[in-house]
């Protein structure tokens, strides 16, 4: 092996050759290939933290509060195409915050965690407030109807329990009432029945509310039942909405 400037014959070193260029490729690729790696690897872990968290977030923004959801009904459907059958599901849903508030929707999809999704965002965006007498009943009694499906809601004491069956009673436990007697006439189908009862929760109003509407004092209108000045006073005062 020559020198360039001496023209001098320089002798090999044992095992240079074999050991040189493999000390130049295998740190360089390993370098190479662990820098691209871990970068890699970095930043993939990076991401999908990134995308965790803001998946988390929405998931907080949109329920907010919690809520106590019960799945009605689920109904499968098929229809038949060139090749075999294709099925579908609906889901019947009714969401409530035990406080007064319930909604009812339903929906469509081919899988069943799709439809109960779908229904529980239908539900949440429908909704409705209902005034309740001590936080546990009704104020006065109901009716409900739409189309075959005839309900009948009444207020009961302290202990009764909810004494409803079927679609009623998801709606009523989801409202967060602790004592009603109900009773449904006609159709049996889930549909009409959650929808007649939320008509006759739709009539439901409050003392509160009444005397705000004729312009008078709560007091007043407890009177009119036969109540002295102070019972109807203390009641009154009782009244939360």
């Amino acid at each position: 092996m020559a020198d360039e400037n001496t023209n001098e014959v320089v002798a090999p070193v044992e095992g240079a050759e074999a050991t040189a260029p493999t000390e130049g490729r295998g740190p360089g690729r390993g370098g190479r290939g662990n820098r691209g790696g871990g970068d890699r690897n970095r930043g993939e872990r990076g991401g999908r933290g990134r995308r965790d968290d803001r998946r988390g977030g929405n998931r907080d923004e949109d329920q907010g509060e919690e809520l106590i959801e019960k799945l009605v009904h689920i109904n499968r459907v098929s229809k038949t195409v060139k090749g075999g059958k294709r099925f579908g599901f609906a889901a019947l849903v009714v969401v409530g915050d035990g406080k007064g508030r319930a909604g009812f929707g339903h929906g469509k999809a081919r899988e069943v965690p799709e439809a109960i999704s779908k229904a529980t965002a239908a539900a949440k965006k429908a909704m409705v407030r209902v005034p309740l007498k001590e936080g546990r009943t009704l104020h006065h009694d109901g009716l409900g109807h739409f189309g075959a499906g005839k309900v009948t809601v009444r207020s009961a004491p302290a202990g009764t329990g909810i004494i409803a069956g079927g679609p009623m009673r998801a709606v009523f436990e989801s409202l967060g009432v602790a004592d009603v007697v109900t009773k449904s006439n006609g159709t049996s189908n889930p549909y009409n029945m959650i929808r007649a009862t939320f008509a006759a929760l739709g009539e439901q109003t409050s003392p509160k509310s009444v005397a705000q509407r004729r312009g008078k004092k709560v007091a007043d209108l407890l009177r009119r039942g036969g109540a002295s000045a102070d019972v109807a006073q203390a009641d009154a005062e009782a009244i939360a909405e």
